[in-house]
């Protein structure tokens, strides 16, 4: 709840504080006050100052057990440690308030027997000095217990109806240490038009004295008061910033049972939401791809259908991987699935590509949607020998296949509105996958349509060679194959396969 160290600082603050305003009082009352018509004014200032270190010899180690005492609670009880520390400033200040207002009747009574004019002006001093200070009290008892209050509150401030509000605390505060003393000051003036039995040089001397303390306590307590506001709101603004960085993870502290505590859990809520809806987003990206995530999340209203896109498709399928699940334990196949489809993630999107789907131990990517690139195809094609070579490297295990086509085809949502998904349907994705089937048998196991490379930039489509025209399993037209130049592609390949119709 409270720790020993707080306690102690606590303790210490307080009682400091105490006897400091006490020596003020005191000092205020021997060389300022009117002493109307006492007869011994040296002998009643002795008397005063035996009663005032009577008085604090007793009242402080009361005050202090009684404040132990407020704060002990049952080991298992968490409301009402909860309850203790959020009430501790308010608690204290009232303990505090007691003692001084009892110590203003006590002077007053003693002093009035020697001067009522005395005994009241005592009294006045005590009380006012007494509020004032316990109003500082509340201010620094709250600050000490910041961390405590942290705890506490475990993020979410509590619901009580009993606690001011910022309004209600800044008029309070204005009153208890601005609104007090100057109210002094007034009484010390209407006394004196009352009694008439001040000169004018003490007159001047207790108000300027009076006056001063008035503005360094006013000060004080309007600074303790503007920055228990100010630092929840300066926190919660540099929070926010941290946000906009894309700290996510950022948090601020919750010790405020105001506004401002809501404040803070607000802005612990929202951050919680926000962080959410990321991780939700970079679930989404992962599953469907970054570029459509992102397309999704910026469009106003997702809608089924497509437009006809120039695109280019690269397929890419194992080769016999039906033998490498029957001669391998299921953990190493999907241990090295997952390697290939690692290696292919990293060359497509490299080169500018979106993995549209992964069909079992295939892979389908797509060059030019949902996002526009330069050339796709140029692309597409770079990528597909940049693929044979980091496979050969980094999964010199498994052998696959891979097929290249452009050409225009349809990209967008297709499914119901309940459930669907974006692709792309088209001429070149169905010709990609019959060119993979072919490319298992061909150099290098990578083929390409010459409609590729005649729609790839001029760099690219140099690194590549025309070979022979095949009708392939499905389709009417022939289509003309290539392959990399530094793959000793010869312009044919076996002619053996189930997707090969006519040469």
């Amino acid at each position: 709840m409270i720790d020993l160290p707080v306690r102690l600082l606590l303790s210490s603050v307080i009682v400091a504080g105490n006897i400091l305003s006490s020596a003020a009082v005191t000092a205020y009352a021997a060389w300022l006050l009117p002493k109307g018509d006492v007869a011994d004014p040296r002998g009643v200032l002795t008397f005063n100052l035996m009663i005032v270190a009577g008085f604090l010899l007793v009242s402080i180690p009361v005050c202090v057990v009684i404040g132990a005492l407020k704060f002990r609670v049952p080991p298992d009880d968490v409301d009402q440690k909860r309850l203790a520390v959020i009430y501790a400033p308010r608690r204290l200040a009232f303990l505090q308030g007691s003692f001084w207002f009892a110590a203003a009747v006590l002077f007053g009574v003693v002093n009035a027997q020697f001067s009522v004019r005395l005994g009241l002006a005592i009294a006045e001093t005590v009380l006012i000095v007494g509020i004032t200070s316990s109003a500082l009290s509340y201010l620094l008892t709250e600050r000490i217990l910041r961390r405590s209050a942290t705890r506490v509150l475990a993020g979410k401030p509590p619901r009580m109806r009993l606690h001011a509000g910022v309004l209600i605390r800044s008029v309070l505060f204005w009153a208890l240490g601005t609104a007090t003393p100057v109210c002094g000051l007034m009484m010390a003036g209407l006394s004196a038009l009352i009694y008439s039995d001040i000169s004018v040089e003490l007159l001047a001397t207790t108000s300027l004295v009076a006056g001063g303390a008035a503005l360094v306590i006013g000060f004080l307590t309007t600074v303790g008061a503007a920055r228990a506001v100010a630092d929840p709101v300066r926190a919660v603004r540099k929070a926010m910033q941290q946000i906009e960085q894309g700290r996510m993870h950022t948090s601020v502290p919750v010790y405020d049972v105001t506004e401002l505590g809501a404040l803070q859990a607000g802005f612990n809520t929202m951050a919680a939401g926000l962080r959410e809806r990321e991780r939700i987003r970079e679930l989404f990206g992962r599953q469907v791809g970054q570029e459509v995530a992102s397309a999704a999340a910026e469009a106003s209203e997702v809608r089924l259908g497509g437009e006809v896109r120039s695109v280019a498709v690269l397929f890419v399928d194992l080769v016999g991987s039906t033998t490498l699940a029957g001669e391998r334990p299921p953990t190493e196949v999907v241990a090295l699935l997952n390697q290939f489809f690692g290696v292919v993630v990293e060359v497509i999107e490299s080169n500018g590509g979106w993995i549209n789907k992964f069909e079992g131990d295939a892979a389908l990517a797509v060059f030019g949607a949902p996002n526009e690139i330069p050339d796709p195809a140029g692309q597409a094609l770079a990528a597909g020998r940049h693929l044979v070579a980091r496979l050969a490297d980094d999964v010199p295990d498994l052998l696959a296949g891979i097929g290249i086509s452009a050409g225009d085809a349809v990209a967008g949502y297709v499914g119901n509105i309940r459930r669907y998904e974006y692709t792309v349907i088209g001429d070149p994705v169905n010709e990609a996958a019959r060119l993979t089937e072919l490319a298992k048998s061909a150099p290098g196991r990578i083929l390409a349509s010459a409609a590729a490379v005649s729609l790839a930039g001029r760099a690219e489509a140099s690194r590549w060679t025309l070979g022979d025209a095949v009708t392939l399993r499905g389709r009417t037209q022939p289509t003309r194959l290539a392959g990399p130049s530094d793959l000793a592609f010869t312009g044919s390949t076996t002619l053996d396969s189930e997707d090969v119709v006519t040469s």
